[in-house]
């Protein structure tokens, strides 16, 4: 470990990190409220628009087209030209972008303008929690990055209540939900002017002097708070490598053993995003088919999301306590279980509880999931394997409603339940046994134990 590392890991846990933590949290919300409004906006505009299936569905897939896009280019650019360059680029895009298709008259206008928009909450998604994990000591990061991730929770109450309360009330109201989404972007970009650059990523890319300086302007703010702070402890480790080209950072993440931590986060990422939204786009469809409409009533919807809190919050709080490869395998198994509870629910009641847990499980999941990620790739490629690990997921949400398409007609409940509950199971097992623990070690020691 580097004097630079030393000294953030000597950092106790301080308003700082608090400011911190709500900054980028705050970005997971707008990208969440972004991301789950649209569900409540295609019906108004296949009506307003005339527009056919194909048409809705093409609209339908543009959020999560532009996600796939834009978290490959955050997650490349952040090690390249810096993490805050690229977060700052990623907030301004999206707001920009949203704004216009807030103005938009044509589908294919709005198409353009989602996927645009798509890709700055992608990058902004994909680069947060391995920008802000630099910044915190060993002793909490599992908890502080779940933590992070939990505002995606609050986004997606927030657009339940956007989406039953304001689009139905008004002529234009699916235009007013989507500016009222981007317009307080404009203030966090102000409030986010004051981060600083990752000192770890400047010293990977050998501006020790620039890294020394952030390290001294944060210092002296614990210090104008009367904390004193101790010493610091330089571990030995083997250096980890510098920052290099855009080819040579890809070919890092698949160099001796990295490649089996690379393959891992790929496998984890496809795992998750694939049964959660097979779960959350069809499972509803499916019920109301077999006659139970509660699925398509306020008070369930709001439930689900609302369970999302708890999910994350939790998740967050066990990856400090039992380790993030424990908690994603546990939470992923225990959301396949709600999964199935929810297929052979026969009543209003139980079809309530089964959707609560399974948002629970699922969402808390990701918890794990962005800490994880955030962790297990050295600094000089950290940004390159989460983006491109969060971008091999996105394909996960483009297949999967497709595939359930299909097997829902041939095979029923028991073929949609039986491979996605597989393919959850499949990345909780790839966690456990291909991954790395994490909890209580710093990022260097994590990287230098993968890349010896």
């Amino acid at each position: 470990m580097s004097m630079i590392s030393a000294r953030i890991e000597r950092l106790p846990f301080a308003r700082f990190h608090m400011h911190l933590l709500l900054m980028g949290g705050l970005g997971y919300m707008f990208d969440a409220m972004d991301a789950a409004v649209l569900a409540f906006i295609l019906p108004v505009l296949r009506t307003a628009w005339n527009l056919s299936s194909v048409q809705i569905g093409v609209l339908g897939s543009s959020t999560y087209i532009g996600f796939l896009f834009g978290a490959l280019f955050a997650g490349t650019l952040g090690d390249l030209i810096g993490r805050r360059a690229v977060m700052m680029s990623a907030l301004a895009l999206y707001c920009a972008a949203s704004i216009v298709s807030a103005m938009v008259d044509t589908w294919s206008a709005f198409f353009v303008a989602r996927i645009v928009a798509g890709m700055g909450t992608g990058a902004e998604s994909a680069i947060i929690a391995p920008y802000l994990a630099e910044f915190v000591a060993r002793r909490y990061r599992g908890s502080f990055t779940g933590a992070l991730a939990g505002f995606f929770s609050f986004g997606f109450v927030a657009a339940a209540l956007l989406g039953y309360f304001i689009v139905p009330s008004y002529d234009n109201g699916w235009r007013i939900v989507l500016v009222i989404t981007a317009v307080p972007v404009v203030m966090l970009l102000w409030w986010r002017r004051s981060l600083p650059e990752s000192p770890r990523w400047l010293e990977s890319r050998g501006r020790e002097k620039e890294a020394e300086a952030v390290l001294d302007r944060i210092e002296a703010v614990f210090a104008g708070e009367g904390r004193a702070l101790p010493p610091p402890v330089v571990e030995v480790a083997p250096p980890t490598g510098t920052g290099g080209t855009l080819l040579a950072n890809f070919a890092a993440l698949l160099a001796a053993r990295q490649a089996r931590i690379t393959i891992m986060t790929w496998i984890m990422w496809l795992a998750i995003t694939f049964s959660y939204y097979s779960f959350f786009v069809w499972i509803p469809g499916l019920l109301v088919q077999n006659g139970m409409s509660i699925t398509k009533s306020f008070g369930y919807s709001i439930a689900i999301y609302c369970a999302q809190i708890p999910g994350y919050f939790s998740a967050a709080y066990f990856n400090e306590r039992i380790g993030r490869q424990a908690t994603i395998a546990t939470y992923m198994v225990l959301g396949g279980v709600s999964a199935l509870g929810l297929a052979f629910a026969q009543t209003d009641q139980h079809i309530i509880l089964a959707g609560i847990l399974l948002s629970l499980f699922m969402n808390g999941t990701y918890a794990g999931v962005y800490a994880y990620t955030a962790e297990v790739f050295p600094t000089p490629i950290r940004t390159t394997g989460a983006g491109l690990a969060s971008a091999i997921g996105r394909i996960g949400a483009i297949v999967s409603p497709i595939l359930v398409g299909y097997l829902y007609p041939n095979f029923g409940f028991a073929g949609v339940f039986g491979v996605t509950t597989t393919v959850l199971l499949l990345g909780a097992v790839t966690v456990v046994l291909m991954g790395v623990p994490t909890r209580g070690r710093s990022l260097e020691e994590i990287a230098a134990g993968e890349t010896a």
